[in-house]
């Protein structure tokens, strides 16, 4: 009886505190699913598909710029510092989060000076994302410094302020009537979320150690920074062309069905800050079980993806208007392509949860410069051929094949196991 106990104790104990941590991770990106949510079919509605289109840029934009601070800063923080002692986690946080507020500062700056140089409406949305850019990031790279603690308590309290501050910024935003004015108010709101999130750790950031963090992490922050800016890169790209090739109406178009599935967009777009801390935990304490865990994963997302699509195609026209107003009717006819994409995407990000907790940056890399550029062909190709939808068929087509390549690497890296060891955490 007792040496029962004794054993299933602790591994229930285990499993009541991992589904604590996807619990707070769930309802983290809940937070910031409806916070993007709501940002995008409010200017939807407020600005109308072209001037939207101005705005999807600048949010593609960002999210290369979001990619390049991950990379550098805090998906290296995720990978070797959680579940760390506590004094390990707070130097590296302070160090991490240097590292994403630098990055910020040096490339709002270049946004600052192209800005004005392109000049009209996109010139100064551009203009805009270079003064907010440092909170957004400082903001993001609380979000991982809390996952990798185990708090997820506190990245959901940081999203859930960062959406209550954006309420009035809106309403201050849709009176003034620009897209700028609708950068500023997103990006002035995150700021206040992360000045918030500094209160919540008790740490300062220290971009002054930032070029330390770099080079104490540069064996995967590096690869980590190619492998996010070709993801990011390749949506911007594609993005670009299909503007140039079909129009800024289509950028909008298909931002605008993106946004009718932004609960698991978003969930993708910030996968690792829950997935890669629990698949490191899961590798130091039963390594046979994350293949299941990956696959349990990236099935369910994939599954959910395509229930949440199947819903979306029962939507009547009144009630789409009604969220996306004039968007709408270009939206709706993608919603099955842009579906069958994100189910593939979602499916692709449980192998690439298990790269990064072994470490094995170099298939990483090598699986999402594949994807990318799949993504890119495939996305410029079928807007040669067929315009906006041609597009987003060949995109569904390149991520599904995408993501059989990150199972391939994933199944090729836990076969090398044995010999590999567990990802190091590195002090200073």
């Amino acid at each position: 009886m007792t040496t029962e106990e004794e054993t299933t104790t602790p591994a229930g104990s285990a499993r009541r505190a991992l589904a604590g941590r996807l619990s707070w991770g769930l309802a983290d990106q809940a937070a910031s699913s409806m916070s993007n949510f709501a940002v995008g079919v409010y200017v939807a509605r407020s600005l109308g598909v072209t001037a939207f289109g101005v705005f999807s840029l600048a949010w593609v934009t960002y999210g290369v710029v979001l990619n390049v601070a991950r990379g550098l800063a805090t998906d290296p923080l995720v990978v070797r510092f959680s579940g760390v002692p506590d004094a390990s986690w707070r130097g590296a946080v302070a160090r991490s989060a240097g590292t994403a507020l630098g990055v910020g500062a040096a490339i709002g700056a270049v946004c600052l000076v192209v800005g004005p140089a392109l000049g009209g409406h996109v010139g100064s949305a551009f203009t805009a994302l270079g003064v907010v850019l440092p909170g957004l990031l400082l903001q993001d790279a609380w979000r991982f410094s809390f996952f990798a603690a185990g708090a997820g308590r506190k990245a959901f309290v940081n999203d859930v302020l960062w959406g209550v501050a954006l309420v009035p910024a809106m309403v201050v935003a849709a009176r003034v009537g620009t897209v700028a004015a609708f950068v500023l108010a997103w990006g002035v709101s995150a700021a206040v979320a992360a000045a918030y999130g500094c209160l919540q750790s008790g740490i300062r950031p220290r971009p002054g150690q930032a070029r330390g963090w770099l080079r104490e992490q540069r064996d995967l922050g590096y690869r980590y920074l190619a492998e996010n800016v070709s993801l990011s890169g390749a949506s911007q790209l594609r993005a670009y062309g299909l503007g140039a090739i079909a129009g800024v109406g289509a950028v909008g178009a298909v931002r605008g069905t993106e946004l009718l599935l932004g609960p698991f967009l978003a969930v993708l777009m910030g996968l690792s800050l829950v997935t890669v801390p629990e698949a490191a935990r899961v590798l130091r304490q039963a390594p046979q079980r994350l293949g299941t865990f990956c696959l349990l994963l990236g099935g369910g997302q994939a599954a959910a993806a395509l229930l949440w699509g199947g819903a979306l195609l029962l939507m009547p026209d009144r009630l789409g208007e009604l969220v996306l107003g004039g968007v709408w009717h270009s939206a709706a006819q993608l919603i099955v392509p842009v579906t069958l994409g994100v189910a593939g995407a979602g499916l692709g990000t449980g192998a690439a949860a298990g790269l990064r907790a072994l470490g094995a940056a170099r298939r990483s890399l090598r699986s999402q410069l594949f994807a990318s550029a799949c993504y890119v062909t495939g996305g410029l190709g079928g807007a040669v051929a067929a315009g906006t939808a041609g597009s987003a068929w060949g995109v569904a087509a390149a991520t599904v094949g995408g993501s059989a390549v990150w199972w391939l690497h994933l199944r090729s890296a836990l076969r090398e196991r044995p010999h590999n060891p567990l990802p190091e955490v590195r002090t200073p």
